[in-house]
C-alpha cells in the first residue's frame, strides 16, 4: 500500500461516484448491454484534425477508423469531434461537446457515445437516446478519399 496522496477534482470524485452507482444499479437490473443506459464506455482514441480553410482533415490510415465500425475524438483547432466509420466510404461526423453542461464526450459504449460529465448518451446521429441531455449535438457532412476524411464546417 502507498502512502501517496492523491487529489482529485469535485467533479472527478462525483463522475467517480455516479459510475460506481450506475454499475451497482444496472447489476441489480441487469443492463448490461452495449446500449443500456448503465452499460460502460471505453475510451476513444484521440486523433489530430487538420484544419485548412472551412474543413477539417483526419487520416485513417493505421487509426481506429481504419475498419467500418471504427470511432475516434478528432481533436483541432476548429473544435473537437466524434468521428465514426459506418461505411467503406462513408463517415460520421458530430460535435463532441455535450448538450448538457459543455464536457467534451470521450468515450462510447458499442455505437452510442457517453458523456463522461452527466452520463448523457447519443447515438452514431447525435440523437440523445439517454440524458440528463435534451438536445441532441450538431452533425457535420463529411468526404473521404485517398484514406482522408474531410469533415465540413
Amino acid at each position: 500500500m502507498s502512502d501517496a496522496i492523491t487529489l482529485v477534482s469535485r467533479r472527478e470524485f462525483c463522475a467517480g461516484a455516479c459510475c460506481a452507482a450506475l454499475a451497482t444499479v444496472a447489476s441489480a437490473c441487469g443492463g448490461d448491454g452495449p446500449n443500456s443506459p448503465s452499460a460502460p464506455a471505453t475510451t476513444l482514441a484521440t486523433l489530430n484534425g487538420q484544419f485548412s480553410g472551412s474543413s477539417v482533415r483526419v487520416n485513417t490510415a493505421g487509426t481506429a477508423l481504419d475498419n467500418v465500425g471504427g470511432a475516434a475524438l478528432v481533436e483541432s483547432v476548429a473544435g473537437v469531434f466524434l468521428l465514426s466509420r459506418n461505411g467503406a466510404s462513408t463517415f460520421g461526423a458530430l460535435d463532441a461537446v455535450c448538450t448538457r453542461a459543455g464536457c467534451t464526450i470521450t468515450g462510447a459504449a458499442g455505437d452510442i457515445y457517453v458523456c463522461p460529465c452527466h452520463g448523457s448518451r447519443y447515438n452514431q446521429n447525435g440523437q440523445v437516446v439517454n440524458g440528463p441531455a435534451k438536445a441532441n449535438l450538431r452533425q457535420y457532412a463529411t468526404s473521404f478519399s485517398n484514406g482522408v476524411v474531410t469533415i465540413s464546417i
